[in-house]
């Protein structure tokens, strides 16, 4: 498994360096393969047709060939157990919103895995009002077998009465891989509903997934008052730092995403420049992050929790 992700990371760094040599920028590159489904409708025409939920940002949306699938499933890990907080919030923004963009009084189904609401905590309802959801928009389950969680999940996304299902997994289980992925992902196709699998401290592995982020925590914006100025020490709308690790990308591409709860809106972080980059072994070596030099010897600071507490 450490192998397979090894050379899918070789892999992508010679293809950058090739599209260095001919002089094409990674957007480039995209959009030389959207010219390549105009110009081949019969290839491209199944992924062209698919529903997609565009998140509103022409860069991020290009590189999603339209945004994330609304009949499909996407993978959001962490690679820590410690940056579990950040990859839920980026899944709890995504639901907040597609409920936005549908208009859709359907719940969403949360589907939780019990070590990680130990060590990581659970949504609660305050936290959930800041953030952009109400506490009626979002139904728990807590299965004590991963057995039960995967039937669960693949009820809850052939019934498309949900307005999205999100599957919480910690690490990498034996008995979840490529063949109960595919499944999730027929179900969630079958009932035209998007199917989010939380994967807390995992590596990367073969899924179905049609898009596969890494999430990792990112210091939150400024503060700004209605006048435009900034408000002294005061901690604004929650970023999210993405690496998006498998698409059809040549090589992943990071980006840090600001949700705004209060508009339910994405946007690209202001001045991501000076952003500091966190430190992390398993960053693929193709994702160009900043990491300023007075930054170097430091840890970030750590954030506050929005919409979390430590279960009892």
């Amino acid at each position: 498994m450490a192998g397979n992700a090894t050379a899918q990371e070789t892999l992508f760094a010679l293809r950058e360096q090739i599209a260095r040599l001919e002089g094409k920028p990674l957007p480039a590159l995209v959009a030389a393969e959207r010219a390549k489904a105009a110009e081949n409708p019969d290839r491209h025409g199944a992924r062209a047709g698919r529903p997609r939920l565009p998140l509103g940002i022409e860069q991020v949306d290009a590189a999603l060939e339209g945004g994330l699938p609304l009949d499909g499933l996407t993978e959001i890990r962490t690679s820590l157990m410690g940056n579990a907080g950040s990859a839920s919030g980026f899944v709890l923004a995504l639901s907040a919103y597609l409920k936005t963009r549908e208009r859709s009084e359907a719940p969403v189904l949360w589907i939780g895995d019990v070590v990680s609401a130990q060590e990581a905590g659970v949504p609660y309802a305050a936290g959930l009002k800041q953030f952009g959801l109400n506490p009626d928009d979002i139904l728990y389950a807590w299965p004590r077998k991963l057995e039960d969680a995967l039937w669960l999940a693949e009820t809850a996304a052939a019934s498309g009465a949900l307005c999205a299902t999100i599957l919480e997994i910690r690490d990498n289980p034996k008995h979840f891989g490529l063949t109960e992925s595919r499944r999730l992902g027929l179900r969630a196709k079958a009932a035209g509903r998007p199917l989010f699998v939380l994967r807390h401290g995992a590596q990367e592995e073969a899924s179905c997934a049609v898009f596969r982020f890494l999430a990792e925590p990112a210091p939150a914006s400024e503060r700004r008052l209605p006048d435009g100025s900034v408000l002294g020490g005061g901690i604004g709308h929650p970023v999210f730092r993405l690496i998006l690790e498998k698409s059809r990308n040549p090589a992943p591409l990071s980006f840090f995403l600001e949700w705004n709860p209060r508009d339910r809106q994405f946007s690209l972080a202001r001045k991501a420049a000076e952003i500091s980059s966190f430190r992390n072994p398993s960053a693929h070596p193709g994702a160009r992050l900043p990491a300023p030099a007075d930054r170097q010897d430091r840890s970030p600071a750590l954030g506050s929790v929005v919409a979390f507490e430590r279960a009892s």
